[in-house]
C-alpha cells in the first residue's frame, strides 16, 4: 500500500474539511496527511468529522509553508480547477496515480488548495504537474474532501494493481534538490547575463515548468549542478562552436 504518499492540504480554512479528508484517505489506505497552515487545528469539529480516523488527525504533520511539506518528496502533483496565464503540465487523477505507483524510490506528494481560491502560481510551481478531475463544466466545484476521496481511490487502486517494482532505478530529486537548482540556475543565468533581474520575462517559471515535465532523479540533479558550477567557475566567457 502508499506509504510514502502524502496529501497535503494547503491553508484548509474548515476543520471539517480536514476531519473528512482524513476520513477519505482512511478509506483508501492512505495515512499520511500533512497540514499547511490550517485555520483551525486540532478541533471538535474536525475529530467529528473524520468518524473514526483519528490515527489519521493524530500523526498529520503541520507546516508553515508548502515548500516546507514536500521538501522531502520526488513526485508532487497539485490539483486545480483553474486555466493559468502559462499552462502547466496536466493529468487526469488516474495518470497521476500511474505516475505515483510507478515512482522509483522517495516520496509523492498530492496538493490540495483553498476551499475559496485553491492553489497560487507560486504553489503550482513547486509541482511537476496539475490534476484536473473531469467534472460537469456547469458545476465544476468540488468539495475538498471529496476531491482527496478521488485522487486517493485512483492511487490505492494503482498500487493494489501493480506488484512491487524493482529497486535498481535511481531516485527521483526531491522537491528541496529541486529548489536549490532553481536558485543555482537563476543565479548563474544572472551571472554570464543571460537573464536581467530588473526583467526576468517569466523564464524562471518556464524553465520549472521544463525542468518538473522532466522529472530528474538523483544523478541528473547532480549533474546538472556540477555543470552550472563549472560555467560560473568559467564565466560565460568560453565561446561555443
Amino acid at each position: 500500500m502508499p506509504e510514502k504518499v502524502k496529501i497535503v492540504l494547503v491553508n484548509t480554512t474548515h476543520p471539517g474539511n480536514i476531519g473528512a479528508a482524513a476520513r477519505a484517505m482512511k478509506t483508501m489506505g492512505l495515512d499520511q496527511l500533512a497540514l499547511v497552515a490550517p485555520r483551525h487545528f486540532p478541533s471538535a469539529e474536525c475529530t467529528a468529522r473524520a468518524a473514526g480516523a483519528d490515527d489519521i488527525l493524530a500523526r498529520a504533520a503541520v507546516f508553515p509553508s508548502v515548500e516546507e511539506a514536500v521538501a522531502d518528496c520526488g513526485l508532487v502533483f497539485g490539483t486545480s480547477a483553474r486555466t493559468r496565464s502559462i499552462a502547466w503540465p496536466e493529468v487526469t487523477p488516474e495518470t497521476a496515480a500511474t505516475q505515483i505507483a510507478g515512482a522509483a524510490g522517495g516520496g509523492a506528494a498530492v496538493l490540495f488548495g483553498r476551499e475559496s481560491s485553491g492553489l497560487s502560481n507560486e504553489e503550482l510551481e513547486i509541482c511537476h504537474a496539475m490534476i484536473r478531475i473531469p467534472t460537469n463544466a456547469e458545476f465544476a466545484s468540488l468539495n475538498i474532501a471529496s476531491a482527496v476521496q478521488i485522487i486517493c481511490y485512483e492511487i490505492s487502486k494503482q498500487y493494489l494493481a501493480r506488484e512491487t517494482g524493482s529497486g535498481d532505478a535511481e531516485s527521483p530529486a526531491t522537491t528541496g534538490e529541486m529548489e536549490h537548482l532553481y536558485e543555482h540556475f537563476e543565479q548563474t543565468l544572472i551571472d554570464i547575463g543571460y537573464l536581467d533581474p530588473e526583467k526576468p520575462r517569466r523564464l524562471m517559471r518556464r524553465i520549472r515548468r521544463l525542468f518538473n515535465r522532466a522529472r530528474l532523479d538523483s544523478n541528473e540533479y547532480n549533474i546538472l549542478r556540477g555543470i552550472l558550477t563549472a560555467i560560473s567557475k568559467d564565466g560565460g566567457k568560453r565561446e561555443l562552436p
